[in-house]
């Protein structure tokens, strides 16, 4: 267990195991496997997503499909990752002194997984990875692509951020503690390196980027009813919905302000007691964990759990669903949607850097990390099968498009 008094205070026996940088390197690499899951299957659901994503398609079919390519990458990027965590394992042997005195090598692992990612070679999904790092590079200002250009792969990649947040937040302490005199970035992690501002601040920034990218789009939905409106055009929305979109990522901020300052509670500064901290901080988790949570199921995926009692009694779909549907079975809808609830709250809670205080936590925040990650990597599926239907199928109501698919397709 963690807080294993043998290896106290320098070391929980879970980082003994598995230190900060790997759990770091861990949920990338499974970042990378689970994206390429995501086009496996959607493609089998004979849904383009390099189409949404204004992807180029393959010049020739003799060339791998995208899945494939993704594979590839991250069989690139776990066949060093394995070879590094059992050497690390064979060197330290479970021994505390050891694990502290061979950070090398996991960090080494941090540096080959960023020159995977920049090598030119294109085998290994070569143009998949420049795409990234383009789109990670537009959107890291909180910019985003026109429909045209890409926008919705912009979008996707910035809510793949948000909940990557904790482990952007990991990364820095790993490298805050591995360039500062007098500590070892595989001990148990000081998530106070850097000092109280630096972590907080940097798993804000994936909400702040969604934030300002809901911003520009009402700004040009606004820009274009202006324009229509001069051209005698009928608007197709104010762009209220951009509008709640940056609400409802705007409600992570009280979460983490208010983790930060529970953190470093001092009754002389704050004017309020530790329990109504505390009661302020459970008030804001639980506004952003039910308002992403409705925006997930009624605006994400386009399904009518929340419309009026005619829409989601519809005879033309399932109870809460939706008339058009890629996935047979609608069990999964709904299993997903109870799912995608148990996580959502689960993951708020997780925005809090203060509950790194105990001791015996840091097999559960990995744990939690995880855990996001699958969720994301659930939501991706129902994200995609929604913006693919609004293409083919029209629009949600009430929803602004993401842009018309120049080719269209007949599906069953």
């Amino acid at each position: 267990m963690d807080g294993d008094p043998a290896v106290e205070p320098e070391l929980d026996s879970f980082s003994l195991f598995l230190p900060l940088p790997y759990r770091v390197a861990l949920i990338i690499v499974l970042g990378v496997w689970a994206w390429g899951a995501n086009l496996h299957y959607l493609s089998l659901l004979r849904i383009d997503v390099p189409t949404l994503i204004r992807y180029p398609s393959r010049p020739s079919p003799t060339l791998p499909s995208h899945h494939l390519s993704t594979y590839r990458l991250a069989t690139l990027l776990t066949i060093p990752f394995a070879s590094s965590l059992l050497l690390f394992w064979i060197v330290t042997r479970g021994n505390s002194s050891a694990v502290l005195s061979w950070e090398l090598l996991p960090n080494l692992y941090l540096l080959v997984l960023l020159v995977c990612f920049l090598l030119p070679f294109h085998i290994f999904s070569g143009g998949g990875r420049w795409r990234t790092l383009t789109t990670l590079k537009r959107i890291s200002i909180g910019g985003i692509a026109e429909a045209q250009d890409g926008k919705f792969g912009d979008v996707l990649l910035a809510d793949a951020l948000t909940s990557y947040a904790k482990v952007l937040g990991d990364l820095f302490v790993t490298l805050c503690m591995f360039f500062s005199r007098g500590k070892s970035s595989t001990a148990r992690p000081d998530r106070h390196c850097g000092g109280m501002i630096m972590v907080p601040l940097i798993i804000s920034i994936p909400s702040m980027i969604r934030l300002r990218q809901c911003l520009i789009e009402y700004g040009r939905v606004r820009k274009a009813n202006r324009k229509g409106a001069m051209g005698g055009n009928v608007s197709q929305g104010w762009g209220g919905q951009h509008l709640a979109n940056a609400l409802k990522y705007s409600t992570a901020f009280p979460v983490i302000i208010l983790s930060a300052l529970q953190r470093g509670y001092d009754p002389a500064k704050m004017g309020m007691t530790e329990a109504g901290l505390f009661r302020l901080w459970m008030f804001f988790v639980f506004l952003n964990s039910f308002y992403s949570f409705y925006w997930d199921v009624a605006k994400d995926w386009d399904l009518t759990l929340f419309s009026s009692a005619a829409e989601r009694n519809d005879p033309e779909h399932p109870w809460a669903l939706r008339r058009h549907r890629y996935f047979s079975d609608n069990n999964i809808y709904y299993g997903v949607i109870v799912l995608d609830l148990l996580l959502r709250c689960t993951w708020s809670f997780k925005l809090s850097p203060h509950l790194d205080h105990f001791n015996d936590l840091e097999g559960g925040i990995f744990l939690m990390e995880l855990l996001e990650v699958f969720r994301r990597w659930i939501w991706i599926f129902f994200r995609v099968e929604a913006e693919w239907v609004r293409n083919n199928r029209g629009p949600a109501p009430d929803d602004v498009l993401l842009g018309d698919l120049s080719n269209k397709y007949d599906e069953d």
